[in-house]
């Protein structure tokens, strides 16, 4: 065997594809560029870790279960002018992770909630860390199904391994009084050891009527909203001007939209004093 043939067959045995694939081709434009044998190996290796990062990219990405995906340069931030651009971009770089801080966004249906948890979730992601995203009526089922097969344990070992979890929609639907407590527990499970983001069109003093206690209700508030970032998204909704803003383009005057835009939510004094301390 040729020294070419047994150094491609070494590479395949340390499991370096990506340079036996490229062996050839780099090998060539080194010849003709009369690259130093530290230059050749440079760019084989180069093309070997940028490959990688993609597939471990492809493979958190893949994990994390985002419905759709959501980046925050397609967010309009001058729609929702009392939320800080700011803070969000912060926020996508992944400082409140060291100290295990949660992010609320809280506020009326449509106004991009989703959107920027995804987009936060996705940043972090590129960043290398392990993030997981729900909706809330899908955890209560896994949480439940667990709970049948005695796999509890099980599966909270593999969100202790999460850097992020994002419970999507809490307050679209009411929960059943064993998957609210069911749910309460997940959660004040990662207290203080792993962020959680949630997205909620309900205030705080509306929780109680999702998880049925009022005692869990407050304790779960309490642990949530310590040291969180609460961004409160009060407007008209997102989908309904992308819809309006279409239809405009279109010559049309009408706008069919499927269901409401979303009620309005005004932060009760409740929730502002939450915010106040909170936020």
């Amino acid at each position: 065997m040729d020294a070419t043939s047994l150094l491609k067959e070494y590479l395949r045995k340390l499991r370096l594809s990506t340079m036996v694939q490229e062996f050839d081709r780099v090998s060539r434009d080194a010849a003709e560029s009369s690259l130093s044998y530290e230059q050749f190996l440079l760019a084989l290796v180069e093309m070997e870790v940028i490959q990688r990062e993609e597939n471990s990219l492809k493979t958190r990405l893949s994990r994390a279960k985002f419905p759709v995906p959501k980046t925050l340069d397609t967010f309009d931030f001058t729609a929702i002018p009392s939320l800080s651009k700011q803070k969000v971009l912060q926020l996508a770089r992944g400082d409140f992770l060291k100290n295990s801080e949660n992010i609320i966004f809280i506020g009326n249906s449509g106004t991009g909630k989703s959107h920027l948890a995804t987009a936060i979730g996705i940043s972090l992601c590129r960043q290398g860390k392990a993030v997981r995203f729900f909706k809330v009526a899908e955890l209560v089922n896994i949480l439940l199904e667990a709970q049948e097969t005695l796999s509890l344990p099980k599966f909270q070992a593999q969100m202790d391994r999460m850097n992020l979890i994002i419970l999507d929609e809490l307050g679209f639907v009411s929960l059943p009084k064993g998957a609210s407590e069911l749910l309460f527990t997940f959660c004040a499970s990662l207290y203080e050891r792993r962020s959680i983001c949630i997205t909620t069109n309900l205030e705080f003093s509306a929780w109680a009527e999702i998880f049925g206690d009022s005692r869990m209700t407050a304790a779960l508030i309490d642990r949530l909203t310590h040291r969180s970032h609460i961004m409160v998204m009060n407007g008209e909704s997102y989908r309904f001007r992308q819809s309006l803003k279409k239809s405009r383009g279109n010559g049309k005057t009408k706008v069919s939209l499927e269901g409401e835009p979303g009620d309005s939510l005004e932060t009760s004094a409740e929730d502002k004093e939450v915010i106040q301390e909170r936020g």
